[in-house]
């Protein structure tokens, strides 16, 4: 196991560039800091190639990560909560940080037949959104995330944190929008999209698996060439003043719809 206090060491200014998307696509690098998301990555069968923990932290969970990183190569390093702060950016940092290798994330490797939902997100630009989006994902047991065109990076310190874990139990894939509807077409897919100037009401259609949920940008919704793409288009009604939902709760709203239609089938 390796100590390091000091802040001109060069493994801290390594990894504490991961916080610049540059040095992470350079890298191929990213971090994910605390011991709930980290515990999360393992058992979903992803060790950190760096475990950073702050002296003194003793708990079962941390005991559960340093062995199997050791043993599969990875370094092991104790520090303090100084350092931890200089790598996260927070002012109170978590005592646990991991480095990890960044996903595959191509079409290509998402089996569409592996579960029945799937979320779709274009353009989507907030890491709150995100982390959110893929939460709802997990607890609906859909089998991941396609971010299409220009997306927040779903490997930034706040996408991260925001996903609370979510990352490493969702498949992650991003892909150009011709690129996604060539894939989708090419086999089985049902892609629903949301939109205010749809007429049909998101509860009125059925379902079939597998099911596209296509949720637009946060401000501009969907261009319009892709909501003619979509197999359905549906909206949610607005009872109130508010002209739209936040982009992360209507796609909630919409994955428990879809569900709770199979499950009253079921």
């Amino acid at each position: 196991m390796r100590q390091i206090t000091a802040f001109s060491n060069p493994l801290v200014k390594q990894v504490r560039a991961l916080r610049d998307k540059k040095h992470r696509r350079e890298s191929g690098l990213f971090m994910a800091e605390g011991l709930r998301i980290l515990t999360e990555a393992r058992e979903a069968g992803r060790l950190p190639r760096m475990l950073f923990f702050a002296a003194g932290t003793r708990h079962e969970l941390l005991d559960a990560l340093i062995g199997p990183v050791e043993a599969s190569g990875g370094e092991v390093v104790e520090t303090n909560a100084d350092i931890l702060h200089k790598l996260s950016g927070k002012d109170n940092p978590q005592t646990v940080l991991g480095v990890y290798e960044v996903f595959d994330t191509s079409l290509e490797r998402i089996d569409r037949t592996s579960a029945p939902l799937w979320i779709v997100a274009q353009a989507l630009r907030d890491p709150g959104n995100l982390g959110t989006i893929l939460r709802t994902g997990d607890a609906v047991g859909a089998g991941g995330l396609i971010l299409v065109d220009e997306c927040v990076d779903p490997f930034s310190v706040e996408a991260v944190r925001a996903t609370m874990g979510a990352l490493f139990t969702q498949r992650l894939a991003q892909a150009g929008w011709a690129e996604f509807i060539a894939w989708l077409r090419g086999g089985p897919g049902q892609l629903v999209g949301t939109s205010l100037k749809a007429e049909l009401d998101y509860q009125a259609p059925s379902y079939h698996p597998p099911t596209f949920i296509l949720v637009g940008n946060e401000a501009q919704g969907l261009p319009a060439g892709y909501e003619a793409e979509c197999d359905l288009l549906v909206r949610m009604p607005m009872l109130g003043k508010a002209d739209s939902l936040n982009a992360a709760v209507a796609t909630a709203v919409m994955a428990y719809e879809v569900i709770n239609q199979w499950r009253k089938g079921s």
